[in-house]
């Protein structure tokens, strides 16, 4: 495939400072190589900082408890052996692999049989060119409700619809990217996310003594406009930024003929049905009080571990009825073919995650994460800001510790112990505190390697560019972060002077 790196351009301090990364980034070793040496740096740091006798204490609100967390060394016979014998497990435990490739299954059906091709030319025809950017981040944006499946379908989804405008698709990659991972907190909807922190943070509230909760619902107010703030941001990156610096894209174009067909109209017609009785059938599944799919009236087991197959059927199921009314598919053999290409494109990510996986559980073994994230949670605390100040350094510091650990609720399980407490004392709620966090936590998912996915990112670009290496993605990514970093903290700043509830019953200063 002919690349495109060389195809970029632009001009002015910023465009060289990202030209710079991302010069530096792909002269680096391949990713693969590069995340054996993170993983070997690991190893050595972890023996370096056992022998200083590196240890923090934290209340971790997650799991209730008390912790004294010293750095373990990789370096000893007990890491050896943690090495030795975890290696498979920390493969096929990583969570974006199983996610993927079951996915990948449905995916390919509906790809090989030609729905996809079909429904994106029916979107080119039908979608005003102007709002296919704010589109596509916006439906990013949206898809964290369900929970990963931005990153499985979105992400490349984005790139695939942007070919078919004749636009370049590592822009259309990127968009959808900044949407489903740096927008992540934003939604019109609330999610499995809002509980969980809300969790946490009540946790937080009794461990410091404090006779208050707050409820899930306690962001939605804020997390709405800020929908329609990421949306706007990221469409404005794209094309005023991250597009013009791609350049013209050289590689393969996408199918010229933009017309559907008689048969593909039939197929679309029969899919969508199809689409709509799955859906019925799913929410008759989930919604009624003793619900099939409900255990002890909750779905959360469902939405925690269901929804990949979910997914999977999503696509396999309109998939079929497609290509048997538009006469793709022929027998079931056609259906086997499609799934197993679909398979054999993913040799180059399996590699990737192999060596991805083994780096990030050594360095959640190693609890250098959490020492990092403590760390500069007690170094906030002392610095002895007070107000508006406190809050923006707060976010600055959540979206700094992200950069090494990826779990969102992980991560306010060792902060807001140390926050919640410490903003209440100063008037500030513990939901407009939760809020803060939320915003620093989103902003740089996009930029860092810990990132679970990203190494999956890495993979789907390089479909368009073989060039493309950790230092292209990061270059790409760092504007949305940037921009949402400070939009988003001017969001917060003009929510903060007018005093506006955060959400029903849920203000910023107590």
């Amino acid at each position: 495939m002919e690349t495109n790196s060389k195809q970029r351009s632009g001009k002015g301090f910023f465009n060289f400072f990202l030209d710079g990364i991302e010069k530096i980034g792909n002269k680096l070793p391949h990713p693969v190589t590069l995340f054996a040496l993170f993983a070997l740096a690991v190893i050595i740091i972890s023996e370096i900082s056992s022998r200083a006798g590196l240890t923090v204490d934290f209340y971790d609100a997650k799991s209730k408890a008390q912790k004294t967390v010293e750095a373990v060394s990789l370096l000893n016979a007990e890491g050896l052996r943690y090495m030795i014998n975890s290696a498979t497990q920390n493969f096929t435990s990583f969570h974006p692999l199983g996610t993927v490739l079951v996915a990948m299954l449905g995916v390919g059906v509906a790809e090989g049989t030609g729905l996809i091709n079909a429904s994106l030319k029916k979107l080119v025809l039908s979608t005003p060119k102007k709002l296919i950017t704010a589109v596509v981040v916006f439906a990013g944006v949206m898809s964290n409700i369900a929970s990963d499946a931005g990153y499985v379908v979105l992400v490349p989804l984005g790139a695939i619809v942007f070919l078919s405008f004749k636009r370049h698709p590592l822009a259309g990659l990127a968009a959808a990217f900044a949407g489903v991972s740096g927008g992540f907190s934003a939604n019109l909807l609330l999610g499995t996310l809002d509980p969980l922190l809300a969790g946490i943070t009540n946790e937080a509230l009794s461990a410091g003594g404090i006779d208050a909760s707050i409820l899930p619902t306690s962001n939605y107010y804020f997390m709405v406009a800020s929908t329609v703030l990421i949306t706007f941001l990221g469409t404005i990156v794209t094309e005023k930024i991250v597009e013009p610096r791609l350049g013209e894209y050289k590689g393969q174009n996408a199918d010229e003929t933009m017309e559907v067909t008689k048969e593909e109209k039939k197929g679309l017609v029969a899919a969508g049905l199809s689409i709509l009785v799955f859906i019925g059938v799913f929410l008759l599944l989930m919604l009624p009080e003793n619900a099939i799919l409900k255990v002890d009236g909750s779905l959360k087991t469902f939405t925690s571990n269901g929804l990949v197959p979910v997914i999977m059927l999503f696509f396999l199921i309109p998939g079929l009825v497609y290509g048997i009314t538009s006469g793709t598919i022929k027998s079931d053999k056609d259906v086997v073919k499609f799934m197993g290409k679909s398979m054999s494109n993913m040799g180059g990510y399996l590699v990737l995650v192999f060596f991805a996986a083994q780096f990030i559980k050594y360095f959640s073994y190693t609890n250098l994460g959490i020492i990092l994230a403590v760390s500069g949670a007690n170094f906030l605390e002392s610095v002895g800001f007070v107000g508006l100040p406190l809050i923006i350094s707060f976010i600055v510091v959540a979206g700094f510790i992200n950069l090494f650990i990826g779990s969102a609720s992980a991560k306010w399980g060792i902060m807001a112990p140390v926050f919640v407490p410490m903003m209440y004392k100063l008037g500030f709620t513990p939901e407009f505190t939760q809020l803060a966090y939320r915003i620093g936590d989103s902003c740089t998912n996009i930029i860092t390697p810990l990132m679970s996915y990203f190494a999956v990112i890495v993979i789907f670009a390089k479909k368009y560019d073989e060039d493309t290496g950790i230092g292209t993605l990061i270059s790409t990514m760092l504007p949305y972060s940037l921009i949402f970093l400070v939009g988003w903290t001017l969001l917060l700043t003009v929510w903060y002077f007018l005093g506006l509830p955060i959400g029903p019953e849920a203000f910023i200063n107590l």
